[in-house]
Formats: C-alpha cells, structure tokens, sequence
C-alpha cells in the first residue's frame, strides 16, 4: 500500500524575524482640521480613561462612549454599562475608521440592565441585546440591474437611530449583495453534490442485462491458513492442472527452485513472483490468479500465512465470496495452526474470514501422505477445526471436508487413486467442491461502489485501480467519483484477467483505468463511486464489536489498528458506550474494561480520515477490524458515523 504522507502549513517560515515590527510608538501628533484629535486619544490612556462618559476597552484600548455595549475597533464587549442605551451619539463611530458593523453596534438603542453583573443581563427576562437584533428577510429589492438583493431589516422596536443608518446605508449594501448573488462556487463534486438517497437511484438498461448464456459466472476464491501449511503450492498445481501455467514455465520454475535448494517450493513459484518471497519462502502480498471451472470463472486470491503479514491478507482477502482454510495434517504442524493469542493462524485466517462476510469455506486438509492418508487423523481434524469454526458462525452445512496432497496430486481436479484415501473417503474432489459452491447475491441496482485493493502502472504506461466491484455497474467513457479526495475522474478501460471489456458488474474482480486524475490521488483504501452517491468520510465512528481471545484487555485509550475494507489507519478507543449479551442483545451499562468472549459498543477515534459507511447501508464498507501488537484483538461492524469529514 502507497504510504501516506501528510504534509501541512509551515507556521515557522517568514514569521521568526521580529524587526520587521515597529513597537515605538512616536505620539508628536496634529491635531486634525475637523476638530477631533485622533492620535491624542491613544497618548492620554490612564489619564482619559476615567472621563465621564468614557471607559476604556481592556482589549484594544480604545475610548469608548459609555453608552456603546460594545468596543468600537475590536468588539469587546463592556462589562459594566450603566448608562448603555441612552440616547447619546458616539463621536468615535462618526469619525474614525470604525467598521460599519462597529458603528451599527454603537447606534443600537435598548433598554439598561439595572444589574452590574454581566451573568444576570443575559439571564434577563427583558429584551436584551440578541433579541434586539435578530434579523429578518424582507423580499429583496431590485437594485437597478435586473439583480435582486436581499435587505436586512431591523424589528419594529428597533431604535430610530438604527433605522435611519440602514436608511442611509441602502444603497451600500444593495450593491454589495448583488455582487454577492453573482458570485459561484467551485463546482467541486463534494461540496456542491446532489444529496440523493439509495432509493432514489435508478440504473441504466444496460445494467441489468444479464449476461450471454455461454457466460461464466465470477467467483473470488481466497486461500487462507497457517503459514507452511501449502496454500501457494495448492494455488500453483491447480494452474499448472488446469492448463494456465504452461510445462515450459512449470520447467522454468522446478529449474530455477533446485538452483536455490528449494525445489519443493516450484508449485508456489507460480504464486509468489518477487524475488523477496521466494527468497525467504513466504507468499508476501495476495497474489491474484484466474483459471476456469466447470461453473465458474474463479479469481484465486493467495493470501500470506505469516503471523506479520495478516494486514496484506486483510487488504485482499475481502474481496472473498468463499474461501478455501489450507490446513496442514502433519503431526504438530495442524496444532501451531489452532494455537491461540495471535500465534495460530487457522484460527485467525478463520476467524477473519467469516467476518469478511464469508459464509461458505472449503477445508482442505493438506499433505496426507506425510500421516499415510490416516481416517483417525483426518477425523481428529474435522472434530477440533469443526468445534471451532462453529463458534466463529459457519453452519455446518457450509463447511466441506476434502482430504488431499498437493504433492502427490491426490484429490484436486479428478478423485482420488490413492487406494489409501479412496478406501474411506467418497467425497468431492477439490474443484467439484469449488463447483458446489453458491455465488452470493450481486446487486446492480445500487450506485457504484469499488473499493480500491491496488493501483498498479499498466504496460502502457497509464494508471489503473483494482478491485472488486461490491453494487452498481460501469462501462468505458463513465464519469466516475474517487474518494476520499473526490476527484472526478473518467473510466477509459476495463480489464479482467488481462481481457479487455466494455463493462462489468458487481462481483467482478477488475482493474480500471482512469483519465482526468493524478495518478497520485488514486490509492489503495480509496473508494471509487458513483459522482451523485459519494462515500462518506470520517474518522470518529461507532462500533459493535465481538472481542477474540486476547490476553491484554482493552480498554479507554487503547491503541489500535483499525482496518476496513483495504484501508488501515491509526486510532484509539475514545468511549466505552454499553456491553451486550452475545446470546440475547441485551444491552447492559458502560464497562471499564473488555475481556476476551466480550461483545460491546465502542467509540473509535482515527488519526486519519477513512471511507466508510454504515453496515445497515453497505456491508462491504461497515465491517472493521481491530488489533494491536500484530494480534486481531476484535472484528466488528460500523453501527454509527459521529463525525463527517469534508
């Protein structure tokens, strides 16, 4: 993922050199030809200030006229106002260089407190000062170009002196607004958008055309587990099985792998590509692959196993419909997997999955030959990993058990030869379980929502988006809204799997190419939508929260990662709201503490704005993730935004 770089104002630069300030002041002055002594009031403080009919301002001071509420120059307003609302004209606002806002203060007729305390004016059942002024709209009035101006009016019980100033002012403020009414705003897609609602979207014909019917249905397939437990090798000889890597590229590879004293790493070469990976052994990044089915046109996301690298493999594999959990049957290799607080990835690659929203998972027990296609060995896993997988809420109708060895090609694309495995086991194969799968339901009639996985430079040198198309519809030339920097930006191309099309739909897995935007505005975490239905940003959210097995509480101030679709960002809990009974809902009071097993809603404030939305709106963009010192501590939903952000 890009790293963000958040840069603001200098307040240092041009501010540090302080002779540019003159603080000697030269009080020889002259007295004006209209009699009032400007500069003169400003040589005599402490001497004039005392004056009857005079205070002085505490802020600027400045010579005020006792009967003005409030300073001239700065607007302070006057602690102590015995004679304020005599009818006595303020020299001040006829002569200096008072503001015309200053002035309409100073002229300002009301009735006078008969209290020294300023707390009592306002707590006053008399009109006071606010209720005096309080505007209203009269119709607007032409100003004599064919524009029409809005005029302030004062109320009925305004004093005279009020209303002879907007009299005298009439033709200034005119003017004024009318330059004002023919002012516009940017036209900035955020600012000035429509504020339509889901119900009132209408999609296009061509959107809810369904496809040919020689058209393979997409499903986004992810392969989760344990790290070493063979998920890249499985993602590998099924490519090379179902005829998409090539036996010269499958030589190439067992070539190169026997090179580096690591040739039972050939299959996962196929997966792992950067130097990197197949240096230390370990897939990195969700690598993204596409063969075909009997049923479906599978996207194959290989996520990374290792304990360090759960964030990447939260980053790619939410875009899951199902979900293939690789388990090692070698004697304490499945046992490390299930192990908890953070060190056992079985259980938190399963536990993150379902939270995904994946309700259907494949098990596939790997590397049976190594305990000699055991029966007892193989039901020992199903009864442990199955207790489990229940509690994280599969239903066991949705959980298939397929046993079989990578290595020795036993039970992937055809059943099993192995008299070993065939002796008990009549189930399906792994890609007859992969057919069995249902597609969830694909929404076209909600605005588009695309999540942004990656952003990668095509070989054309021009700037594509990838991702999972969750509602909506596009096609090329559609003017589309990037958040969270809501730039438009224009859909020049579509591809899958390197195939170009002229459109796509929800569920597709696609990389888009975009024109009209910096390339340096499209990021990963970024959401692209429909230009009328923007996402919401925010960083100060509410949370539903089910926490895993932790060892540290958690509690007010906690620091989190907070992770949501494919963006992560910085946070801590700022509120503890209730705690809920995870079998009836009930709600019960704040705690000062969450325990492991606990269910509660909490309030999150981020360091840095996210897309969002709610669940009840999109379950795509309301389902967050927590953890801390590399362990998932919690997953949850988004039930509230507190705070917007522009």
């Amino acid at each position: 993922m890009p790293r963000k770089v958040n840069s603001g104002l200098d307040y240092d630069d041009g501010y540090d050199n302080y002779d540019d300030y003159d603080y000697d002041y030269d009080y020889d002055h002259e007295v004006k030809d209209d009699g009032y002594d400007e500069d003169n009031v400003a040589s005599q403080l402490g001497k004039d200030a005392k004056k009857q009919g005079i205070w002085l301002c505490p802020i600027c001071s400045y010579d005020n006229d006792e009967t003005s509420f409030c300073c001239d120059i700065c607007g302070a307003i006057q602690v102590y106002a015995p004679n304020y609302g005599k009818q006595k004209v303020n020299p001040a606002s006829k002569d200096t260089r008072a503001s015309a806002m200053s002035k309409s203060h100073a002229q300002i007729s009301i009735a006078t407190p008969k209290t020294n305390n300023l707390v009592d004016v306002f707590q006053s059942k008399r009109p006071n000062l606010y209720e005096k002024v309080q505007p209203d709209y009269r119709s607007a009035e032409s100003n004599g170009k064919g524009k029409e101006a809005l005029i302030l009016s004062s109320p009925d019980n305004a004093s005279e002196s009020e209303s002879s100033y907007s009299r005298e002012n009439k033709d200034t403020i005119a003017p004024l607004s009318s330059n004002l009414n023919q002012l516009k705003l940017d036209k900035h897609p955020i600012y000035n958008r429509k504020t339509n609602t889901e119900t009132q979207y209408q999609p296009e014909e061509w959107m809810l055309i369904d496809k040919g019917p020689g058209t393979l249905q997409q499903l986004n397939l992810a392969i989760v587990g344990h790290v070493d437990s063979g998920k890249s090798t499985l993602s590998g000889r099924l490519l090379h099985l179902l005829g998409k890597v090539s036996k010269k590229e499958m030589h190439k590879y067992e070539k190169e792998a026997k090179e580096k004293g690591k040739g039972s790493f050939a299959y996962a070469w196929a997966m792992d590509e950067s130097s990197a990976e197949r240096e230390r052994g370990v897939t990195m990044t969700v690598a993204v692959a596409y063969f075909d089915s009997k049923k479906y046109h599978v996207v194959l996301l290989d996520s990374p196993g290792h304990k360090d690298l759960v964030p990447n493999m939260i980053s790619g594999a939410t875009q899951a419909d199902a979900a293939v959990l690789v388990v090692d049957a070698s004697t304490g290799s499945f046992e490390a997997g299930m192990d908890g607080y953070g060190i056992g990835q079985t259980r938190e690659h399963a536990q993150l999955v379902r939270s995904f929203g994946v309700e259907q998972i494949i098990v596939a027990v790997n590397k049976m030959d190594v305990v000699g296609y055991s029966k007892e060995r193989f039901n020992f896993i199903k009864s442990q990993l199955g207790a489990f997988l229940r509690s994280c809420g599969f239903k066991d109708s949705s959980i298939i058990w397929v046993p079989l060895s990578v290595v020795e090609n036993q039970n992937l694309v055809t059943t099993t030869t192995d008299v070993r495995l065939s002796s008990w086991y009549r189930g399906f194969c792994l890609l007859d379980a992969i057919d069995s799968l249902q597609t969830p339901l694909r929404d076209v009639s909600k605005p588009l929502i695309l999540p942004i996985c990656d952003a990668i430079k095509t070989s054309m040198g021009n700037f594509a988006a990838c991702g999972k198309l969750e509602t909506g519809a596009i096609c090329n030339g559609s003017k589309v809204l990037v958040m969270p920097l809501g730039e438009l930006a224009t859909i020049r191309s579509i591809e899958r799997d390197s195939i170009s099309y002229n459109s796509a739909r929800a569920g597709d897995n696609v990389a888009v190419t975009l024109q009209g935007i910096n390339s340096g505005h499209v990021l990963a975490g970024g959401v692209i939508c429909h230009p009328d239905y923007p996402m919401q940003v925010a960083k100060h959210l509410e949370l539903k929260i089910l926490v895993l097995d932790i060892s540290t509480p958690i509690l007010v101030g906690s620091q989190v990662e907070f992770h949501i679709h494919h963006a992560k960002e910085a946070g801590r809990v700022a509120k503890m709201v209730a705690l809920l009974d995870q079998k009836t809902g009930k709600v019960s009071k704040a705690p000062r503490i969450l325990k492991g097993k606990q269910s509660a809603i909490i309030e999150v404030q981020l360091d840095g704005a996210v897309c969002v939305e709610e669940f009840s709106k999109s379950k795509a963009l309301g389902r967050a993730f927590l953890r801390s010192s590399g362990t998932t501590i919690a997953v949850g939903i988004v039930t509230r935004i507190l705070e917007h952000e522009s």
